[in-house]
């Protein structure tokens, strides 16, 4: 049964006298997949076939081709898997908006059921279906373990005022998966495979930005970085996380940003573990209560992606030493082709942009220094998300958003002692990453896997 807080009732409409499409979009999975479950069990109900449909927006918010080839392949398993469950699946392409509500048209469809979001982008979409359509239309909340709207009811001012709400409702919240049935015979819809090949064409990407091989997308794929993580991993991830070079870090963000597999089968596969307390305590920190700050500030501040959604105190701060004098200025351009005079910093942009990761430690450090070195905190704010959004496979999701207006803005953090050009954000230097782990080995590394990566590519 699904957990009406979960649900949001967008419009009510008409009987529901033809079949309950599914508009998948931030959840791109079968398994555990609280939207699909509710879309499944409206369809029994009334006795209407299943469908599920993706919108695929040519272009989005600059991903390139490195985002969409590891989205489309978690998509192409996704088909096959449908198809086994007796669930027709369609690909549309074009803008979700417009495309969508033709769909329901073609299909005569009786409901509508899609993904929360909290993105600007993601709620026009809806809004443009609400709009043109006059189906029952509902919203399922299934990428939090706490539904974004239950958790909290305002914008939270830091983790520890968020941390309480939502702890006090994870017993309600953090519950086991029912399994997703197969659609009976007499209610399966015919439809023709997705020609995946015509799709790429469509896209209107930069192609120059190419797929992470070592990184393989989909359900199965993400299932077996978890169980890496649960065996491997988790035991030390408390006194290992926050160094680059112990490799502690789960690997889970591309597939919990594609919605590959689900926070809430993570949460529980970390807490039934065997792993110390003080670790299972640790990561469930950060997927859960950090996770999901994250979430509450994208969709109560609709300024998150940009330096004027940070708080007064922040742009205060950053006002008065707008003016100070920087050690170093450096382009775009620079940036993005890690040619600044820090070879750590750069580092972690090899990183990011031969992976499409980069550790978290590491991003904030990365981050902070584009303030540093940027002619003024908004250019800064512009620049940090753009090279985010540009390499990460992670990238355009609310954890990059937030992160950087932590970094460069003080959001959920508080006033610290001031310095030139940060102010009164938290400053971050490279001897206080050289007092937490061993700089050289981290960039050795990443210089040796560019290096590396320019040799494959010229044989």
């Amino acid at each position: 049964m699904i957990h009406p807080e979960r649900t949001r009732t967008v419009q009510q409409g008409r009987e529901i006298d033809g079949p309950v499409v599914y508009w998948m979009s931030r959840d791109q999975r079968i398994r555990d997949n609280w939207a699909m479950l509710f879309a499944r069990e409206l369809a029994e109900r009334h006795r209407r076939p299943l469908v599920v449909v993706f919108a695929l927006a040519p272009s989005f918010l600059g991903a390139a081709l490195r985002q969409y080839d590891f989205m489309l392949g978690g998509l192409m398993e996704l088909e096959q898997g449908l198809k086994r469950l007796g669930i027709p699946f369609f690909v549309l392409c074009g803008d979700p908006g417009r495309e969508v509500p033709r769909f329901l048209e073609r299909m005569d469809a009786g409901a509508l059921i899609t993904d929360f979001s909290p993105l600007k982008i993601a709620r026009k979409w809806k809004n443009d279906v609400h709009r043109d359509t006059s189906v029952d239309f509902f919203e399922v909340d299934a990428h939090n373990i706490v539904p974004c709207r239950s958790a909290s009811a305002k914008q939270e001012f830091a983790a520890r005022t968020i941390r309480p709400k939502i702890n006090g409702k994870l017993e309600v919240f953090l519950t086991p998966f029912p399994e997703l049935r197969a659609q009976s015979p007499e209610h399966e819809t015919e439809s023709h495979p997705v020609d995946w090949k015509k799709l790429f064409r469509t896209l209107k990407i930069d192609r120059n930005v190419l797929p992470v091989p070592s990184t393989r997308p989909g359900e199965e794929a993400a299932l077996k970085a978890l169980a890496d993580f649960l065996e491997h991993r988790l035991d030390t991830y408390d006194t290992g996380r926050n160094d680059p070079n112990a490799h502690m870090v789960s690997g889970l963000s591309p597939y919990l940003h594609f919605g590959h597999i689900s926070a809430q089968r993570v949460a529980l596969a970390v807490r039934d573990s065997a792993a110390p307390q003080s670790a299972r305590e640790a990561f469930l920190e950060e997927l859960v209560v950090r996770r999901e700050l994250s979430e509450n500030y994208c969709f109560y501040n609709e300024r998150y992606d940009s330096l004027s959604g940070i708080a007064p105190w922040a742009h205060e701060t950053l006002d008065l030493h707008r003016s100070d004098a920087r050690e170093h200025l450096y382009t775009r351009d620079a940036f993005e082709n890690a040619e600044t005079g820090d070879r750590l910093w750069n580092a972690a942009q090899i990183q990011i942009r031969e992976t499409g990761r980069m550790h978290g430690y590491m991003r904030m450090y990365w981050a902070k220094k584009i303030l540093e070195w940027s002619p003024d905190p908004e250019t800064a704010f512009e620049t940090a998300i753009y090279l985010n959004d540009r390499y990460a496979l992670d990238g355009r999701d609310p954890n990059g958003f937030t992160g950087v207006a932590w970094s460069i803005g003080g959001v959920h953090d508080r006033p610290w002692f001031e310095r030139p050009v940060f102010g009164k954000i938290r400053y971050m230097n490279y001897n206080g990453c050289a007092r937490k782990f061993r700089v050289d080995r981290y960039i050795g590394e990443q210089y040796a896997l560019l290096t590396a990566n320019r040799e494959d590519m010229q044989k």
